[in-house]
């Protein structure tokens, strides 16, 4: 399939898919969308809450490595301890990589977004001190975790290209990998999404959107 490098609407960058029209981040601003969904209203949620706690993070499509640079970058800034594991059936190229201009866009080391690409897949590596991640090659249906995160990621692409990875029977591997209480966040705000995780036992919230859309979801795992 054909990949494309797009600059988005704050100035950083996410890989096209023209025959699906589908991207791996919002074209209104790849950064931007990372840090309002999967930072604000999943990290520092999860650790507002758990405060001085370390956090169990997994993400659902590893993709870029933008979700992950921006957790190990808070991960450092707030001196929180964090174990993040990645999953992705199809690894970015090294040939794609090396035109993602996430670091320059946030001030940031490109050694530590670098780093986490070079790492293996498979073995858990220590990017910073306060910071380990776990690459995984496989399919989002093949997880078999139980109530081992607090925080899923959940940044699959979207229902109109790939609704299999939105359905009840991902959403029950996605609660029973969450410790009790945990959270799971993502872009989408669909009807059809939120009730397929009201389905399996979550409790389910509306929050503002990204840049470029209304809503996004923010789903909870009570006791």
């Amino acid at each position: 399939m054909k990949r494309e490098i797009r600059i988005t609407g704050d100035g950083s960058v996410t890989i096209h898919l023209p025959e699906w029209n589908e991207q791996y981040h919002s074209i209104h601003g790849a950064i931007a969308e990372a840090q309002h969904v999967f930072i604000k209203n999943g990290l520092h949620f999860y650790a507002a809450q758990n405060p001085g706690q370390p956090v169990s993070i997994l993400e659902i499509g590893f993709g870029t490595g933008l979700n992950a640079f921006l957790t190990l970058l808070e991960a450092e800034k707030l001196s929180l301890s964090i174990n993040y594991t990645g999953t992705e059936a199809y690894p970015v190229a090294p040939s794609e990589i090396v035109q993602l201009n996430y670091a320059e866009n946030l001030n940031a080391s490109a050694h530590h977004f670098n780093k986490l690409h070079e790492v293996p897949w498979e073995t858990t590596s220590e990017i910073i001190k306060q910071f380990n991640l776990t690459k995984q090659k496989l399919y989002f249906s093949e997880i078999n975790v139980f109530k081992h995160y607090d925080l899923i990621y959940f940044d699959a692409f979207g229902a109109r290209v790939q609704p299999e990875l939105w359905t009840e029977a991902i959403f029950q591997k996605m609660f029973d990998a969450l410790k009790e209480n945990g959270v799971l966040v993502t872009y989408s705000a669909k009807g059809s999404v939120r009730r397929a995780m009201q389905a399996v036992g979550f409790t389910v919230e509306r929050l503002p959107g990204p840049p470029g859309k209304r809503e996004m979801l923010r789903a909870l795992k009570r006791d």
